[in-house]
């Protein structure tokens, strides 16, 4: 006895009445190959001006344009500019003054503990600081408003690629 998934029937089945059992597959679509009365074939009804969709690079270049936006990434460009030319400037300050200026650098502050080591741990700490005051800035001054940039961003490219839910 052979064992069959259903596939060979199912396939006859549909072969027989067109692509995939469609029994509407060769029917002929309204206004198309129909006769018009004088025998001659009836010309195709014009399709309906559909009005014209937005791509989603139009969508985001409109965003990218949008006041909203502007003003999500003038607060950014506040703080970062200015925060990293700080951090900048210490950095090379720290290699600055452990390159020129050794006797600086080694001179003990508490035992065994120099300059150059608490400068050191002061690059760790102010890193550390700088995150946290990164996060906190965009947490209060721009995640609620790039969130909605973001949801109105999607909702306007979800409307071009699945029409409207």
């Amino acid at each position: 006895m052979e064992k069959h998934d259903g596939r060979e029937v199912a396939q006859t089945r549909a072969g027989d009445r067109g692509v995939l059992g469609d029994p509407w597959y060769d029917a002929l679509a309204s206004g198309w190959g129909e006769l018009d009365g004088t025998g001659a074939p009836a010309p195709a009804v014009p399709p309906q001006a559909a009005p014209p969709e937005r791509s989603a690079a139009a969508i985001y270049l409109e965003v990218q344009h949008s006041a909203a936006f502007q003003e999500v990434r003038s607060r950014y460009r506040r703080f970062v500019i200015p925060a990293a030319a700080a951090f900048f400037a210490w950095y090379l300050a720290y290699i600055l003054a452990a390159t020129t200026a050794p006797g600086l650098m080694g001179r003990p502050v508490v035992g065994a503990v120099n300059v150059a080591m608490l400068s050191g741990l002061g690059q760790f700490l102010s890193t550390f600081l700088l995150t946290w005051l990164y996060s906190r800035h965009a947490r209060l001054r721009r995640d609620r408003a790039a969130l909605e940039l973001r949801w109105d961003t999607q909702e306007m490219t979800r409307m071009i690629e699945g029409g409207q839910r």
